[in-house]
């Protein structure tokens, strides 16, 4: 399932994602930083959604509360909801 989530208080300004059960794959940032935003990606394509929120949950970047990887986290997550959320109706 693809999943489009809006960033609140980073650059970046939307993550896009799939999700198959909690395996997420293809993530793409709009927006932010540049380079940041293509390592992400790679390095996290194919973990499950435990996996991201475990070792990105609570980063944060220069004085904003968030970053785009706790972001990411916090998509995953709504993701994985939403997916169950439509598999049971």
């Amino acid at each position: 399932m693809e999943y489009i989530y809006k960033t609140k208080n980073t650059c970046s300004t939307e993550i896009k994602l799939d999700i198959n059960g909690d395996v997420v794959t293809n993530v793409v940032f709009t927006g932010g930083c540049n380079g940041n935003l293509k390592a992400i990606p790679i390095l996290v394509d194919g973990w499950t959604v435990d996996e991201i929120e475990s070792k990105l949950t609570g980063i944060t970047c220069g004085r904003r509360p968030t970053s785009c990887g706790d972001q990411l986290a916090k998509a995953v997550r709504e993701a994985y909801e939403a997916q169950k959320a439509a598999q049971g109706a």
